[in-house]
């Protein structure tokens, strides 16, 4: 969601019309994830894929997760499949992370396909970009910036893997962390996660700065790069960095707070350091990538709880992250800030908002609340376990964050069904529906105003 002072208008030509055969860019994008997935299915389906046999249904699980960058996980990543099979995870990680609709502008313009004006349109919406020349070229930039971010995340991982490790092992290790990271994936080679790093700051800081940076998206990354200067950067950009570093500090303030006095997390920890370290860590990556430096199931209840929240929030527009997204709790917030002090115009930053993006944000959160009320219940219905267990795997799921108490082994035929359902509306949800409310037919129909009491 972009921050704007004026609305876009929608171009229509007249020959663009829906035909039976015509399918809107909301339905491609779909359309590709599952095609992506099914692939992605039947590869690791295959016999040297796995060490042992593994059945339909846990290769769609394992690739829903890995296309939808959310990490849960029925299968263990490194045990369980062989080299081929986590070279085909790592696949699905990269083009889940950057979005099956930077690969088709991409390929589009690779082969020399002209693009039709729809498809423009949803490019400049999933992209935020203001006119459709520059939506051409950002899918040729954002594909660059992810390289260049997990080229460099490979090099500082491998200086700390390769040492005790080996040449192989390491690089390969730190190749498979860094895409996993940046995408905001929480794969990882080891069934307990990062936990075994818990007392290595330099692994932990790394790869804790390649999810924040794949969550804070391209544009603020481009914006940075380009104006080097805070006071310069746009209203969106300085938002998404104050709200990021703000939510993070008193995320793992909270988080510290709570579990210093846990032996089984924070408590266990020997020295000061590491347990900053650890709490910042399991704070910061709650909202988008999913890894753990310590056992989530061992948390306490308001640990829980704040990780919920933060989960349900996300990270940032145009990033590897989901959730309803930072930039939309931000207007939440506003929103909320201007009605209190009996202002109906939303102000960010010394400027507007429009009602638009106002209603926008009220639309996606909506929603979310009801595709994850709908998980939750559907699951609490087909397995048996605590509520908090089930309400965390559904909001995990939903924010394609990959943490779980536990639960995920758990899950019956039905349960795995769900989870990948609100795998996949929680990943393709906010592009689909940041289409259909920025490209669509505006009513010319005006009623009356009538009083509705709200309270």
């Amino acid at each position: 969601m972009r921050f704007q002072t004026r609305d876009l208008l929608p171009i229509r030509p007249r020959n663009d019309r829906q035909g039976p055969n015509r399918i809107r860019p909301p339905g491609l994008l779909i359309e590709g994830f599952v095609i992506l997935i099914i692939i992605g299915t039947g590869l690791l389906k295959l016999p040297w894929a796995t060490v042992s046999p593994i059945s339909w249904l846990d290769a769609a699980f394992t690739a829903t997760s890995a296309v939808t960058v959310t990490g849960l996980t029925v299968v263990d990543t490194g045990s369980e499949f062989t080299l081929f099979g986590q070279l085909v995870i790592l696949a699905l990680i990269q083009l889940g992370g950057l979005g099956l609709m930077t690969f088709a502008v991409l390929t589009a313009l690779a082969l020399g396909f002209r693009l039709g004006l729809r498809h423009h349109l949803a490019a400049q919406e999933a992209f935020n970009e203001i006119s459709i020349t520059t939506a051409k070229s950002a899918g040729a930039h954002i594909a660059l910036f992810a390289l260049a971010v997990e080229g460099l995340g490979v090099v500082l991982l491998a200086a700390q893997m390769v040492p005790t490790l080996g040449w192989g092992e390491g690089l390969y290790q730190a190749l498979f962390y860094s895409i996993s990271a940046f995408n905001n994936a929480g794969f990882g080679l080891s069934p307990d996660s990062l936990t075994g790093y818990a007392n290595q700051p330099g692994v932990l800081l790394t790869v804790s700065a390649l999810f924040i940076v794949g969550g804070l998206g391209y544009l603020v990354a481009r914006e940075l790069l380009e104006k080097r200067r805070v006071s310069r950067l746009s209203v969106y950009a300085r938002m998404i960095l104050w709200g990021t570093l703000i939510l993070n500090l008193v995320a793992a303030g909270l988080f510290f707070a709570m579990e210093i006095g846990n032996p089984q997390t924070l408590g266990g920890l020997s020295s000061l350091g590491d347990q900053l370290m650890a709490a910042w860590f399991q704070a910061t990556v709650t909202r988008t990538a999913g890894f753990n430096s310590l056992d989530i199931g061992a948390l306490t209840t308001g640990s829980c709880v704040l990780f919920l929240l933060l989960m349900f929030i996300g990270g940032a527009p145009n990033s590897t992250a989901s959730g309803i997204k930072l930039s939309t709790f931000i207007v939440l917030l506003s929103a909320t800030r201007s009605f209190l002090r009996g202002n109906l115009n939303v102000t960010l930053g010394r400027h507007s908002l429009s009602n638009e993006t106002v209603m926008k944000a009220l639309a996606v959160t909506t929603l979310a609340m009801a595709v994850i009320f709908l998980g939750i219940l559907g699951v609490s219905v087909t397995v048996k376990g605590p509520f908090l267990d089930i309400a965390f795997e559904v909001v995990s799921a939903f924010g394609t964050v990959g943490l779980s108490r536990g639960l995920t082994g758990e899950l019956d035929t039905a349960g795995k069904l769900i989870i990948m359902a609100t795998m996949l509306i929680g990943r393709v949800g906010p592009l689909t529906l940041g289409y259909m409310l920025t490209v669509r037919r505006k009513s010319l129909v005006r009623y009356a105003n009538t009083e509705f009491p709200v309270s």
